[in-house]
């Protein structure tokens, strides 16, 4: 009896571990930077508070953190270092897949 609750109980542990890393892998998506236009790209959810990274080959990963509802602050990777974007982005009122920063007049969206 108790072996059987130790394999029920590794089973469902099992099983969490795969749902947590399916909802963490990147998805595909269609991306927008003021920079690069328009392009292909997989988004990925970083943490629970709604963070996420795009990247794509041949275009630098950009990752958004939350710093509370509706404001986060931004880095950019070109593949050496995480450099931090100046300003605050705003998630836009018109498109909830986009966040504008006032300060830099760019705009970032992922759907």
């Amino acid at each position: 009896m108790a072996l059987g609750k130790m394999v029920l109980g590794g089973c469902v542990g099992v099983i969490a571990l795969l749902a947590f890393s399916m909802s963490a892998e990147a998805k595909r998506a269609r991306c927008f930077t003021t920079d690069d236009g328009y392009f292909s790209c997989y988004y990925r959810a970083i943490a629970s508070d709604g963070s996420f990274r795009i990247s794509a080959p041949g275009y630098p990963t950009y990752v958004l953190e939350i710093d509370g509802p509706g404001f986060a602050y931004g880095y950019v990777n070109f593949g050496r270092r995480n450099v931090s974007l100046p300003g605050q982005f705003v998630r836009s009122r018109d498109d909830g897949a986009c966040w504008n920063n006032p300060q830099t007049n760019t705009k970032l969206c992922a759907w």
